[in-house]
């Protein structure tokens, strides 16, 4: 599916399913993404150690299985907005937002670029262009870009009108170690608080007809932020559903050496890894 199409579905009221990549480098994964059923991809470089270069080549390989790429990058700034949108990407996703200013930075960027300086304020601001060939290039070219405002912190959600009033915005992402630990209850996913907060950001979103990304790990949490109202699922991420593919299919086989030979095994793994 093409940001086109993730646009078109979500905001006809549908649901787009996709994964993160936190550890996957190389663009040979192409063919197994391509098989996955995946709508989008998030390459994260908030947390994950990629390069422009490794950004660009998960980004070309997401579109050649056909699969829209999203660039999470490493902080609120409008200049990383940019890179990731050189880089082909077709979504950003702005990570712990807090201050509207930063908010409306990041979608002047993904909305704008690369439309720069003095210019840029004045068309984001007044809707003024240098020109109107000028108008309808910037708005062709990123017609089917999709910009995702991270809300992963106490500040960030009471401030969450203020930040949804800005405009332009095509989704928000929750993280929730980041909101938990904000919250005073780090990893506690199904603390009230938490849940609490997760029912605030979707209805005050859905409200605005904003879709709400919310990052688990566990199916059981996932499946809990779709009954909440998430319509932009991102459930778990490269390493930790590949951990358990492999836990879960050596187990069976375990399990048939055992009741054939009688050897005993261990059939769990270490822990999962946390999700950011």
């Amino acid at each position: 599916m093409d940001s086109r199409a993730i646009k078109k579905r979500l905001a006809d009221g549908g649901t787009v399913f996709g994964t993160m990549f936190d550890f996957i480098i190389n663009p040979q994964w192409a063919q197994v993404v391509a098989a996955s059923t995946l709508d989008y991809v998030v390459i994260d470089t908030e947390h994950g150690s990629r390069d422009r270069s490794q950004m660009a080549s998960l980004a070309i390989m997401c579109k050649f299985a056909e699969v829209a790429p999203i660039i999470r990058i490493a902080s609120p700034d409008p200049v990383l907005v940019a890179m990731a949108l050189d880089a082909g990407a077709d979504g950003v996703l702005v990570p712990y937002c807090e201050k509207v200013a930063d908010v409306r930075a990041c979608i002047a960027a993904a909305k704008l670029h690369p439309l720069k300086g003095e210019y840029l304020d004045r068309a984001f601001d007044t809707g003024l262009f240098p020109s109107e060939k000028s108008k309808r290039y910037l708005q062709n070219l990123h017609k089917d870009h999709l910009i995702i405002i991270g809300i992963e912190s106490e500040p960030a959600l009471n401030r969450l009108d203020e930040i949804l009033d800005v405009g332009n915005i095509d989704g928000l992402f929750v993280g929730p170690n980041d909101l938990t630990t904000s919250l005073g209850v780090p990893d506690e996913l199904d603390h009230e608080s938490y849940v609490n907060a997760l029912r605030t950001i979707v209805r005050k979103a859905e409200s605005r007809k904003v879709p709400v990304m919310i990052h688990h790990d566990q199916l059981e949490d996932s499946i809990r932020a779709i009954e909440i109202g998430a319509r932009f699922v991102l459930h778990t991420y490269d390493a930790g559903i590949m951990a358990r593919a492999y836990q879960t299919e050596f187990a069976e086989l375990r399990r048939v050496v055992t009741h054939i030979r009688g050897e005993t095994f261990r059939t769990e793994g270490a822990s999962r890894i946390q999700t950011v």
